[in-house]
């Protein structure tokens, strides 16, 4: 699958989405279990790099051991309001136009995952595009015009009493209320992420910080 040629990833920011209460895996951080040996932010930041100028790592705890993979921001609400709060606090200090987000959870994000959202999102004129993986939208894995940042922050405030459905990872995008681009069938089988906490989870204490 060849990617769109006119994609430039110094003209986008990725943000890593690691700010959860882990409530799958019993309320660990799931950014820093570990994965055939490394923990799931190092692989996820190690995917993103070549797709990204810059990286931002949206977290909520542990904000010392994340920074040894990228500048660490935290949510603006407190309480884990879910991944709006970490695409709006990522918006709020994005520089580039484009900003991409991922689930640090997805172990192995496509290659080609920005320049097909930053090119769907152009071809249909719009300030945002949702990946697709054949059989529904995956609002998690996106990608948002800078200038959305305003109202995104606005969403958050104004629907902060739907905290289940953000946590969810739904209507996350609906909230602004803007057309979509969606990746139709792109990434079709193609982004894993955890559901119940898999087998190769292994049980880690880390201090609290």
């Amino acid at each position: 699958m060849t990617a769109p040629s006119a994609y430039d990833s110094a003209d986008v920011t990725a943000a890593i989405l690691a700010g959860g209460e882990g409530v799958r895996v019993g309320g660990q951080d799931k950014g820093l279990l570990p994965l055939a040996g490394e923990p799931l932010i190092a692989r996820a930041t190690g995917a993103m790099r070549p797709q990204a100028g810059t990286l931002l790592i949206c977290a909520n705890r542990h904000a010392e051991t994340y920074a040894a993979f990228g500048a660490v921001v935290a949510d603006a609400l407190a309480g884990y309001a879910g991944p709006l709060a970490g695409i709006s606090a990522a918006l709020a200090v994005c520089t580039t136009p484009w900003l991409l987000t991922v689930p640090v959870d997805c172990p192995d994000p496509p290659a080609e995952l920005g320049s097909r959202l930053v090119a769907a999102a152009i071809a249909k004129g719009t300030s945002l595009a949702v990946a697709h993986d054949g059989e529904r939208a995956q609002p998690l894995f996106a990608i948002y015009r800078r200038a959305l940042a305003e109202a995104c922050a606005d969403a958050l405030v104004r629907h902060a009493g739907l905290a289940l459905a953000a946590r969810r990872g739904r209507g996350c995008c609906g909230f602004f209320r803007l057309r979509r681009a969606v990746c139709q069938s792109e990434y079709a089988g193609r982004i894993p992420r955890m559901g119940a906490a898999p087998a190769w989870l292994k049980p880690q204490r880390f201090p609290p910080g």
